[in-house]
C-alpha cells in the first residue's frame, strides 16, 4: 500500500471544492434496496467505501452500475438473497445501514456484526431495539444476527441516544411498515435531512427530519427516483482547518455554510477569520492559534469525525487547549503519532490537553483511523520538513481526490512507496512523547 509523502511548512492558498457526503451517500444507496425500480445518485464521491457499498448490494444480487465518476444506478429488481457476505460487511460500519432496508422490504435479513474504523465502541442495540418494537424477531448464532418479521408495523420509539445509524435504519424501515412510526430522541444530522429528502422522493410520507421527531407512515411499495448527494461537511471541515493550520487562506466550495456553523464558531474563536457565502465559506489565518476548549457532540454541536484534525491544528496553538470526546472512547488513536511529530498531548480518558508547541518535525506515522489519518496530514502540512503517512488505506475510505485538493492550494504532497528519508525518520525528531492514560490509544 503506497504512503503520502508531505513536504511541510507551506500555507495552503486558493479554492477547493467539497464532493458528495459519504455519511450520507452510503446510507442512501442502501435505500435503494427499498425502490420499486432503478435508482439513480448523482454526485457520489470517489471513495473505497463506496466500492464496498455497491459490492456489497451486488452480492445480494441488486445492479449496479458506475455510469461516471460521480454517478451510480442501482436497481433491486434482482435482488435474491437476504444473507450479507462477512468479509464486506466487516469492512464497513455502513454495512448495517442494509439491515433496516432489507427487513422492510423481504422480511429477512443475515448478516455479521459490522466492522470499520476502530475508534470505539458502537454497538447496534438501538437499531435492533427498535426494529423489535416493530415486530422484528432477532436471534444470534455464530457471529451472525438474523431477523425476521411479516411486516413491520408502525410504532413510537425513543432513542436513548440520538444515534444517526439507528435514526437512519428506523426512518427506512418504517417507510414499508403499516401504520405511523414516531421516533423521539432522534439524530439531527444534516444527513438524516438528506434521507428524508430521498425517501420523500421515492414516494414516503416522512416529515420532522432535523428535528427530534421524526414522524413516518408507512406505504405498501416506494418508487425510484433520480438523486443528488449532500455536499460532505466533514471534507468541507476539513479543508477550513488545514487552511487555518497552515496560516492560510483557502475558499471551500459547494458547500452548505450552515453545516459548519460550530467548526466556524471554534475556528474564530481560535483566531481565524471566517467569512461565509451562499455556498462558500473562506478560512483565513495570520498567526498561530489562541487555544480553545472543544467538545464534541451530536449534531448541531461539533462534529466528533472533526475533532481530530482540529487536535491536530492546536499542537501548534499559543497555549493549552483542552479536547474532550463524547461521542466515541478511542478515537485519540492519533496522539502518539503526533507525538512523534513533537505535540505534547496527555489524554486522560475523553479529553485531551494539548499544550501548543512552536511547531511540529516531521516524522513518519501511521494513520490508526480515517479521521485521524486526516489529522495527520494536517499536522504533515504545518511541520517543518517531510512527512510521510502510512496507512492510507484508511484515508481513500472516505476523502474524495483529497491530494489533489491540496495540492491545487499550494501543499506539496504526493503517493510514495519508498522508505522514509532520514530526517523523517531519525529518531528524536519528536521533541516530545504522549502521556496517554485510559482511553487514549
Amino acid at each position: 500500500m503506497e504512503s503520502l509523502r508531505i513536504e511541510g511548512g507551506r500555507e495552503l492558498r486558493g479554492r477547493v471544492s467539497a464532493p458528495g457526503a459519504k455519511n450520507s451517500c452510503l446510507k442512501l444507496l442502501a435505500l435503494c434496496i427499498m425502490a420499486s425500480s432503478e435508482c439513480t445518485i448523482v454526485n457520489v464521491p470517489s471513495i473505497t467505501d463506496v466500492d464496498t457499498m455497491c459490492d456489497l448490494l451486488r452480492a445480494i444480487g441488486a445492479g449496479v452500475r458506475r455510469r461516471s465518476g460521480s454517478v451510480v444506478s442501482v436497481d433491486p429488481a434482482s435482488m435474491a438473497s437476504t444473507r450479507l457476505p462477512e468479509q464486506l460487511v466487516r469492512c464497513m460500519r455502513a454495512s448495517v445501514q442494509v439491515l433496516g432496508p432489507l427487513l422492510a422490504r423481504f422480511g429477512e435479513v443475515q448478516m455479521p456484526y459490522p466492522g470499520g474504523c476502530p475508534i470505539g465502541s458502537r454497538p447496534i442495540d438501538l437499531h435492533l431495539r427498535g426494529l423489535a418494537a416493530m415486530g422484528a424477531q432477532f436471534s444470534e448464532e455464530h457471529g451472525y444476527i438474523t431477523g425476521r418479521a411479516d411486516r413491520l408495523v408502525g410504532t413510537e420509539i425513543h432513542l436513548d441516544f440520538p444515534s444517526v445509524g439507528a435514526t437512519e435504519n428506523l426512518m427506512a424501515a418504517a417507510c414499508l411498515a403499516a401504520g405511523t412510526t414516531v421516533i423521539r430522541n432522534a439524530a439531527r444530522e444534516p444527513e438524516i435531512v438528506d434521507q428524508q429528502n430521498f425517501l420523500t422522493r421515492l414516494g414516503a410520507q416522512i416529515r420532522g427530519a432535523g428535528t427530534d421527531t421524526i414522524r413516518i407512515t408507512g406505504a405498501p411499495q416506494l418508487g425510484a427516483t433520480t438523486y443528488p448527494v449532500m455536499p460532505d461537511r466533514i471534507q468541507a471541515g476539513t479543508y477550513m482547518i488545514a487552511a487555518a493550520a497552515t496560516r492560510g487562506d483557502v475558499t471551500v466550495t459547494d458547500v452548505v455554510p450552515e453545516h459548519l456553523d460550530a467548526l466556524a464558531s471554534k475556528l474564530a474563536e481560535a483566531g481565524a477569520a471566517v467569512i461565509t457565502s451562499e455556498d462558500s465559506v473562506r478560512v483565513a489565518m495570520g498567526d498561530r492559534p489562541a487555544p480553545i476548549t472543544v467538545k464534541s457532540m451530536p449534531y448541531p454541536g461539533f462534529a466528533t469525525d472533526l475533532q481530530a484534525p482540529m487536535a491536530a491544528m492546536l499542537t501548534v496553538g499559543r497555549g493549552t487547549s483542552v479536547v474532550t470526546e463524547n461521542i466515541f472512547s478511542n478515537r485519540f488513536r492519533y496522539a502518539d503519532e503526533l507525538g512523534r511529530m513533537g505535540a505534547q498531548i496527555s489524554v486522560d480518558g475523553r479529553t485531551a490537553i494539548i499544550r501548543g508547541a512552536g511547531e511540529l518535525t516531521g516524522a513518519r506515522v501511521v494513520a490508526p483511523d480515517l479521521r485521524a489519518g486526516a489529522a495527520l496530514i494536517i499536522a504533515g502540512l504545518m511541520a517543518r520538513g517531510e512527512t510521510i503517512v502510512d496507512g492510507v488505506e484508511h484515508i481513500t475510505r472516505g476523502y474524495d481526490g483529497l491530494r489533489e485538493r491540496l495540492a491545487s492550494c499550494g501543499a506539496r504532497i504526493d503517493y510514495t512507496s519508498g522508505a522514509p528519508t532520514a530526517s523523517a525518520s531519525a529518531p528524536g525528531s519528536a521533541s516530545a512523547s504522549v502521556l496517554a492514560a485510559s482511553g487514549g490509544s
